[in-house]
């Protein structure tokens, strides 16, 4: 697929992982970039909307980002992700610092190919799908991969982290 080659998508080739990626009219003015991604390609790829995940940047209370990847319906407890990243607390990460750390834009942040590798932890929903989807690393881009091959090239951890 021509205009696809991301860092995700790169990171991607460069480890062998067999992938895919689907791609999406993006409307720029869309506020919720994930259920963006969920209305456009749930009908089209005949998927549940718990396949699609989204990836959020956080901060701990010692001043690291990390970074937490659920499914796009769900929301996250920040007390659940930072117990699984051995942290005390987490609040959602500025947008900038977000930004500037991953070298993504919001709506297009993957858990892949990051400018700077962060601790991840992954919804533990992921491993119970054959496959999932999760951004690409830019808006309208979406890789779909094995959840357990998301979770070994990002050196994620699984826990559940939705609240609720």
């Amino acid at each position: 697929m021509a205009g696809t080659a991301t860092p995700a998508t790169q990171a991607l080739a460069k480890a062998g992982v067999p992938h895919q990626v689907h791609s999406y009219e993006h409307d720029p003015g869309s506020a919720s970039y994930g259920t963006e991604a969920v209305d456009a390609l749930v009908g089209t790829l005949g998927l549940d909307s718990g396949q699609i995940f989204k990836t959020l940047v956080i901060k701990t209370t010692d001043g690291k980002l990390a970074v937490a990847v659920l499914p796009v319906p769900a929301k996250l407890s920040l007390k659940a992700a930072a117990a699984a990243l051995g942290a005390g607390k987490a609040v959602m990460a500025d947008q900038a610092e977000a930004q500037r750390s991953t070298g993504y834009v919001l709506g297009g942040i993957s858990p892949l190919g990051q400018r700077k590798k962060l601790p991840t932890v992954i919804d533990s929903s992921a491993v119970t799908w054959d496959r999932v989807l999760c951004s690409a690393g830019r808006r309208g881009l979406e890789i779909d991969l094995d959840p357990n091959d998301l979770v070994r090239l990002t050196g994620a951890v699984l826990a559940p982290i939705t609240a609720g």
